[in-house]
Parts: C-alpha cells; structure tokens; sequence
C-alpha cells in the first residue's frame, strides 16, 4: 500500500500538477490510513501519515502558484469534506490504542 503511494506521492511536481492531483493523493492516502487504522496496523498508519505530510508541503507550495477555477474548488471542498471524514474516524480508531499505550508506558489515561 505504502510503496504505491509514496511513488504517487513523489511524483508529483509541483510546478506542474494540477493542484486537484495533490488533494485526490491526499484524500487517497486518508482512506489507506483509515483502513490501516480500522485493522490496527499503526505503523503503517504513521508511514501514510508521513507521505501525507510530503504531499500537504508540496500542495502548499503549488497552491502559491496557481489558483483554483471555481468549479476545481467546488471539488476541492468536497474531497476535504470526505477527508475530514476519515480523519475523525482515524481519531475516533487512535484514541483507544493511545490510551493503551499511555498505560503500558505507566502514564495516565489521556483526556481526549
């Protein structure tokens, strides 16, 4: 999953791209991440969340340079929408297994 993903990721060149690229591989890599996330697979959970970072830095820099048509943010809105979604699952997913690890290093339970 993460291999297929990280070469997408790369790939992507800022000065070029369309910018609806950056946020399609965005929201690609939050439903991988949920899926990790629903099978408890964390570490690749932390792998995707690293891509996403690579990807979020170049859709900054590209957005400096091209501004979206108004049809192009119309989409824009709803591919974060649907990411939104899965983050709050993903959190929802992370807060037990947070609070578990939290316990094993003999901390307190963490308010949520």
């Amino acid at each position: 999953m993460i291999s297929s993903f990280w070469t997408q990721a790369t790939a992507l060149d800022p000065m070029n791209a369309n910018l609806l690229n950056y946020y399609e591989a965005i929201e690609r890599a939050s439903h991988d991440m949920l899926e990790a996330a629903r099978t408890g697979n964390w570490d690749e959970v932390v792998k995707l969340e690293g891509a996403c970072a690579v990807l979020i830095s170049q859709l900054k820099h590209a957005a400096s340079q091209q501004p979206l048509e108004a049809e192009e943010a119309q989409l824009k809105t709803r591919i974060m929408q649907r990411i939104l979604v899965n983050d709050a699952e993903i959190r929802s997913l992370a807060e037990p297994w947070l609070d578990d690890l939290d316990e094993m290093v003999g901390g307190q339970p963490t308010v949520h």
